[in-house]
């Protein structure tokens, strides 16, 4: 199958799974309520930003895909989202981020201690309610996702500062952070619904999220911070390196590389020395060459669900993969 280049809306993936969904939110609640009042608090504000239920709406089409729903996945769904939500405020901590989605943090609404703690409050509630189904797969699943992650995490904090980061290093870092969990929900999915299909949707979360972690550092150097709710270059201003400048830097000239490695040794570098240094990359190719790679991830992610049953839910899996390199925010 070829590749769209029209950006598809996420409602348009979603339906043949929407009232499914509004379940699945309604298992977010029950599965966070907590009786101790500040839990409860955040929790609350928790709900309000959470994303836009893609990796449930994963798990929901691949239990889906043979034609028939189980009332399982739905619990797996909203348990996929919370492991996410876990690692974005987590991530938000770690990174002294003030803004997810154009709204607060948590570590910003109240301290980096309540998000840390609030984090691993989400992480135990899923592992909680997961074994109260009694099934051993699901929870091996997710334990092995929840732990790649982690490293994952780690390998972005001992990243920072490096230019010496390379790609098969990127790579290596975005399987652990955003492909594992993406390819954890296709295959829970399948585990409920299409079992026989458990390898191939597994393998085509994994390059789902490759396409869509590619596509989401483009757009730190592309996108309208109005659109996306964070600042444009944040990932420069961390001090995060990605494909777009892992691609530049060896055809730096040296003056552009000694302007590079001033921004990476500043603290706080100014909005136009990052202006700069994304002209510099954007010169020598380096969006062009991550928009590629995002693309042969996007097609593998397409060749893997060769064979699986025609229907809506297919067609919705391959949309899937179109919305994650075409999407603007």
């Amino acid at each position: 199958m070829t590749l769209r280049i029209a950006p598809i809306r996420l409602s348009h993936i979603h339906a043949p799974v929407q009232d499914r969904l509004d379940a699945v939110v309604d298992e977010i609640r029950r599965i966070v309520v907590s009786d101790f009042a500040p839990v409860d608090e955040v929790n609350h504000y928790l709900l309000k930003i959470r994303g836009k239920l893609f990796r449930p709406g994963l798990v929901l089409l691949c239990d889906q895909l043979n034609g028939e729903a189980n009332r399982t996945a739905e619990t797996l769904a909203a348990l996929i989202e919370l492991v996410h939500l876990a690692t974005l405020v987590h991530d938000d901590a770690v990174d002294h981020s003030v803004l997810r989605r154009g709204m607060p943090t948590v570590n910003a609404m109240w301290s980096h201690q309540v998000a840390i703690i609030m984090g691993d409050y989400l992480y135990s509630r899923s592992i909680t309610e997961i074994t109260r189904l009694g099934e051993i797969e699901p929870i091996r699943v997710i334990a092995a996702a929840a732990n790649a992650m982690t490293v994952g995490e780690m390998r972005q904090l001992v990243s920072h500062d490096a230019l010496a980061f390379g790609e098969d290093d990127y790579f290596r870092l975005i399987d652990s952070k955003t492909a594992s969990l993406m390819s954890a929900a296709c295959e829970m999915g399948a585990l409920t619904g299409a079992p026989q299909h458990r390898d191939a949707l597994a393998r085509y979360g994994t390059e789902l999220g490759r396409a869509f972690q590619v596509a989401d550092d483009l757009l730190d150097y592309t996108a309208d911070p109005a659109v996306t709710g964070k600042p444009s270059g944040l990932d420069l201003r961390e001090h995060k390196v990605t494909l777009p400048l892992i691609h530049a830097l060896p055809r730096l000239s040296r003056a552009e590389r000694a302007e590079a490695e001033a921004l990476f040794r500043d603290p706080e570098p100014s909005d136009e020395a990052i202006h700069a240094l994304v002209e510099v990359i954007a010169a020598h190719g380096g969006l062009e060459y991550a928009r590629e790679k995002a693309l042969e991830s996007a097609q593998r992610a397409h060749d893997a669900l060769e064979g699986l049953p025609a229907g809506p839910v297919l067609e919705a899996l391959h949309d899937s993969v179109v919305y994650a390199v075409e999407r603007r925010r």
